[in-house]
């Protein structure tokens, strides 16, 4: 079953956070700019319209023999359950996919200037769609108490 494709970036982020961290992404900055030679503004036109986009990049910096396929406990804490890779939304993971909803402030030209992307600097877009209400959770949504224990901090502003 195993089946391989190849993706390409269709953007980078520029700017933003340099550094990956577990917490604090709250109004972190940053510019997704599309790739100028596959795409011009016509890839962009109606964006503007919605405030909030979803993306999907590549955790570039991660170390491929850091890869945890067992379970592990959450950011290691022995308090919260083990868990294995799928229950976990880190760059551990076999193809360092993430996946990111962030506000959209403004366009200009092929430059996306976001807000809370929890991507770094020199991160590669793999995609970009507008976020739609409609798309999120139906019905109930329910998890355990440890992601909120643990994202506490997640979009609070950085700390100095």
């Amino acid at each position: 079953m195993s089946e391989e494709f190849t993706v390409v970036p269709v953007a980078h982020v520029v700017g933003g956070r340099a550094e990956p961290t577990d917490d604090y992404w709250g109004g972190s900055r940053a510019i997704i700019r599309i790739d100028a030679t596959r795409f011009d503004t016509g890839s962009v036109l109606g964006l503007e319209e919605f405030s909030h986009l979803e993306v999907v990049f590549r955790f570039h910096l991660t170390d491929p023999t850091d890869l945890h396929p067992e379970p592990r406990h959450p950011r290691n804490n022995p308090d919260w359950p083990a868990g294995g890779i799928f229950a976990h939304r880190n760059m551990r993971r076999l193809n360092w996919l993430g996946v990111s909803r962030c506000r959209l402030h403004k366009i200009d030209g092929l430059d996306l200037h976001v807000e809370d992307l929890d991507a770094i600097d020199g991160t590669p877009v793999l995609d970009i769609k507008p976020w739609f209400q409609e798309m999120g959770p139906r019905g109930e949504v329910h998890q355990p108490n440890w992601p909120s224990d643990m994202l506490t901090n997640y979009y609070a502003p950085p700390q100095n």
